[in-house]
């Protein structure tokens, strides 16, 4: 795997390159300084964060642990790569990378990061900083920090992936898939939502800091909220559903899951086969040219038909969506873009000058408005979730009178259900990197 992720990588450079010139041409600087970030410390403590590093900098360059690490770019020149490794006995030291890849730069080592200012040469070009700006950094003469001119175009474009991009998704794909496998026999062994967790991480072969967002393991009626964040010890709890929400991620680049699953109710059941027919329909019409806005409007109608179908709802599926009925069970966006970033940058940007494109009315939360083209990775998330808050709220509303309280009554200790798939856009057909990874594991 390594060795097909290397040999695309020198044409990914390239394209990153290419991206960067158009970018500075347009922007009117002469070259870039990219820098890895630097983990920050708690609130009166000497204990740091736990280091993420500046996606902007893995685009160029898969160095994940590395703080302080900078990339000096000018068009016509070879990448510099300058690799922080501090003479430390307290931490272990990043190991100066190796790989495949590394031919692709000049690497220079540093001890500190004051080292780079000369090695920089800021004062033979303008050289825009990207990155979370330093203290010190202010005094080394950089012609500008992260210029909107700059980022726009870069994050714009960043929405099309290379294939050795994809090829990185792929593999978290199905690393991501092995830990859900795993997280599914856990469940049903009789496993704490903690222990689920565990179980996830031993199977993708991850850490906790190496995710790229935390889990979500609920049992319940933890699966009614959204982003889930409580992982319960005792294995004495409930546990009529599970829903998990988890990903992996392989030189920076997400994976993104979720999967529901009953524990045995027929009704809930039938509501997760019903949800999974209609994301598998959802992920159908992620093809070039197609108004991602469209997709989003379309899961609100199919959900709609759904609810109808497992008599959750007593109106059909567009009075369902005309009457804000839908968006009581389905209160998010269907998906985003996806990439070194789980949601990843641009999702509303009409342009290389961030122009944003509105969602529809009436849907704050969608997070990406573009239209598709070969290239660009999203989601198809839909759900249906029995949510107090959104409930109490509609018995008070005409739409209340759409909704048959009874079996809302019966469902709400299932917390909800949601399926979630990464979907590439092709030329053609979609390809769906989860379903891939789930059958090559079968």
């Amino acid at each position: 795997m390594a060795h097909d992720l290397d040999a695309t990588f020198p044409a990914h450079l390239a394209e990153v390159r290419r991206r960067t010139d158009l970018a500075l041409a347009t922007a009117g600087y002469d070259g870039v300084v990219i820098h890895a970030g630097r983990p920050g410390y708690y609130f009166l403590d000497d204990h740091a964060h736990v280091f993420k590093a500046n996606p902007l900098f893995l685009h160029w360059a898969p160095v994940l642990d590395a703080p302080d690490c900078f990339i000096r770019y000018v068009p016509g020149e070879r990448p510099l790569l300058l690799f922080h490794q501090p003479a430390d006995y307290w931490h272990k030291p990043p190991q100066v990378p190796e790989e495949a890849w590394t031919r692709e730069f000049d690497i220079r080592v540093i001890r500190e990061p004051s080292d780079a200012r000369a090695l920089l040469r800021l004062g033979d070009a303008r050289l825009a900083l990207l990155g979370e700006p330093q203290a010190e950094f202010g005094s080394w003469g950089f012609a500008a920090v992260n210029p909107a001119a700059l980022l726009e175009f870069l994050h714009y474009h960043r929405a099309v992936k290379t294939p050795y991009e994809l090829g990185c998704m792929r593999a978290a794909s199905l690393l991501g898939a092995r830990g859900h496998r795993a997280a599914a026999a856990a469940y049903e062994s009789g496993a704490s939502e903690f222990e689920v967790h565990q179980a996830y991480c031993a199977a993708s072969g991850l850490r906790e800091q190496e995710l790229p967002y935390g889990n979500i393991i609920a049992f319940g009626r933890g699966a009614a909220i959204l982003h889930y964040q409580t992982l319960g010890r005792s294995r004495g709890s409930a546990r009529p559903s599970f829903l998990i929400d988890a990903g992996a991620q392989v030189r920076g680049y997400a994976s993104d899951i979720t999967r529901t699953y009953s524990g045995g109710d027929p009704e809930f059941a039938a509501l997760v086969a019903g949800m999974d027919t209609v994301e598998q329909q959802l992920c159908a019409q992620i093809r070039p040219g197609t108004d991602y806005r469209t997709v989003h409007l379309a899961a609100h109608q199919l959900i709609g038909g759904l609810l109808q179908e497992t008599g959750i709802i007593s109106c059909d599926g567009p009075t369902a969506v005309a009457s804000g009925v839908t968006s009581v069970f389905f209160p998010h966006g269907i998906g985003h873009l996806l990439g070194l970033q789980v949601h990843d940058v641009a999702g509303l940007s009409g342009d290389v000058s961030g122009t944003q494109i509105p969602r529809p009315e009436g849907h704050p939360f969608l997070r990406l408005t573009r239209t598709l083209q070969p290239g660009f990775v999203v989601t198809v998330e839909p759900g249906v979730y029995f949510i107090d808050l959104l409930l109490d709220a509609a018995r008070a509303t005409p739409a209340g009178r759409f909704i048959r309280w009874d079996t809302v009554q019966r469902l709400k200790p299932f917390g909800g259900v949601r399926i979630e798939d990464d979907v590439l856009c092709t030329s053609g057909p979609p390809e769906n990197l989860t379903r891939d990874a789930f059958a090559a594991l079968a």
